[in-house]
């Protein structure tokens, strides 16, 4: 495989990090761009196990002339963008009834708006290239809503239809666009959850354990390969079986 540049959104977080390190072990030629708001620690401490290979980048991926500027910048130094993966998002649970403008607001344009404007970004360097690769993290939330998450639900669902929809529109470019639908993993995301009710999650789950971040990746890797040449519109749930 020849190099690759690969953009990684949500770059400061264990499963950003993770994905990272995932391309970055197992494809000595790629060079990765971590992307990330404001914390960038952990995503300094990739580039740092991976000199000249791995780079970070300032981004706030809900608006859409910093992504112009993100992608410049990529481009002079990279010519080319050969994958994405729209990684990003937060959380802000609440039941409707008492949920804030500001909540829905914001969980949308982090989850749902930023996935448009990533794609949006780089698609024109990938049309010019006839090749790229878009990878979406949705979550099991887009398939089964659960309560208290009205807004992140109803963002990863609408991630899921845009996978599917730009699926259809860039394939005979020689693009695919594919999403993942993680379950629990072991992330900063499961941070404010008791100990008692994570215990109980596992207890749900027929594997009987959380997802690791490396659990994810495999998935990543491979929509990003030549193997998923004929792999577009797909949505792949990961959740050790809890659906």
């Amino acid at each position: 495989m020849s190099q690759r540049t690969i953009i990684i959104t949500g770059g400061n977080g264990r499963l950003g990090a993770e994905m990272a390190r995932s391309f970055l072990s197992r494809h000595p030629e790629d060079f990765v761009w971590l992307t990330v708001r404001e914390r960038r620690e952990h995503a300094d401490q990739v580039a740092a196990e991976f000199p000249n290979r791995c780079a970070c980048a300032t981004l706030d991926v809900t608006k859409p002339d910093a992504w112009k500027k993100c992608v410049a910048v990529i481009t002079e130094r990279s010519r080319t963008i050969d994958v994405l993966v729209n990684n990003a998002g937060r959380h802000d649970d609440s039941l409707l009834a008492t949920m804030s403008q500001e909540s829905w607001t914001t969980v949308l344009d982090a989850n749902l708006d930023s996935v448009f404007h990533g794609c949006q970004a780089v698609l024109p360097t990938m049309i010019g290239q006839r090749r790229g690769r878009i990878i979406n993290i949705a979550s099991l939330s887009a398939i089964v809503a659960p309560a208290g998450q009205t807004n992140y639900a109803a963002a990863k669902a609408g991630v899921v239809a845009l996978t599917q929809s730009l699926a259809k529109e860039v394939a005979r470019i020689g693009i695919t666009v594919n999403a993942i639908c993680p379950g629990y993993v072991e992330t900063e995301a499961l941070n404010g959850i008791a100990a008692q009710e994570l215990e109980a999650i596992r207890q749900r789950i027929p594997m009987r354990r959380l997802a690791r971040p490396e659990d994810i990746t495999g998935a990543i890797l491979f929509f990003a390969s030549n193997d998923a040449n004929y792999v577009t519109g797909a949505v792949l749930k990961i959740d050790g079986g809890l659906i």
